[in-house]
């Protein structure tokens, strides 16, 4: 499917074969050789004989004819079993695609669900990611800053430089996505009376503690249901002596959180 589809899904027949093994038989018919193919679907030689034969074994008819020596050199060419199974693989792929977009032009009718789906689709290490609204955007001379408001009612601010908030055309009232590293998020249990100066301190509960051989994935759940997470060191979880269901409070500053919003 083309790039910003909401759809993805992988076509294979009898559960195995799939769009890299008839690349290879693609590529046997236009070339006449195993080994420029196999180069071809991301094969290596001795992959690409594995699970021809596996294939011919299966079908119970040969899908390769090979010949050796003679006047042209010799070669290989696909069978009449394999040809039509290649045949049926280009129909079925159209009709596959076919469906795909029929289905992603369905959904990108459905304005609430794209945007839910799209926000999903993006990928990044980015652990932290919470979707939002501007409620405020300003832009000075040289940096920027923009703060946007959870569905918990939680507020986090970004700052960025103009240029970057000029590129995103950011206003208010648009809908983002702020992008925090687990590493740029402090876990504070007792504030003992100070203050802090990041300005994105979100108070909720330990929900989950994934220790690792050296440092701690920490899960805080905000009222409302959204989930921050820490990466800590071990030393710190137990100096903190943070468990399951104690309060806690997410800090990270500004300038650690990444916006994103739609493009076009």
């Amino acid at each position: 499917m083309a790039e910003g589809s909401l759809l993805s899904a992988e076509l294979k027949l009898a559960g195995r074969l799939d769009g890299r093994f008839f690349a290879l038989l693609q590529g046997i018919a236009d070339t006449g050789s195993i080994n420029k193919a196999a180069r071809v679907a991301g094969y290596s030689y001795k992959g690409a004989w594995m699970v021809l034969e596996t294939a011919s074994n299966l079908a119970r008819a040969p899908l390769l004819h090979t010949a050796t020596g003679g006047a042209r050199g010799g070669g290989t060419r696909l069978t009449e079993a394999a040809l039509a199974l290649l045949q049926c693989w280009r129909q079925l792929q159209q009709a596959h695609d076919g469906f795909l977009r029929e289905q992603d032009a369905w959904l990108m009718q459905q304005p609430a669900l794209a945007g839910t789906l799209r926000r999903m689709a993006m990928k990044t290490t980015a652990r932290n990611q919470f979707a939002g609204t501007l409620v405020e955007v300003a832009i000075g001379p040289v940096s920027a800053q923009a703060t946007l408001t959870l569905a918990g009612g939680q507020a986090i601010t970004a700052t960025m430089t103009s240029a970057a908030a000029r590129s995103l055309a950011l206003k208010k009232g648009q809908e983002a996505i702020a992008l925090v590293k687990a590493s740029a998020v402090v876990l504070v249990a007792d504030f003992a009376g100070y203050k802090l100066s990041a300005r994105n301190q979100l108070a909720g509960t330990v929900s989950r503690i994934e220790k690792g051989a050296v440092s701690s994935l920490v899960a805080l759940t905000l009222p409302g249901g959204a989930v921050v997470t820490a990466s800590v060191t071990n030393d710190a979880v137990s100096a903190l002596a943070l468990a399951v269901g104690q309060p806690a409070t997410a800090v990270f500053k500004a300038y650690s959180v990444m916006l994103a919003v739609a493009a076009g």
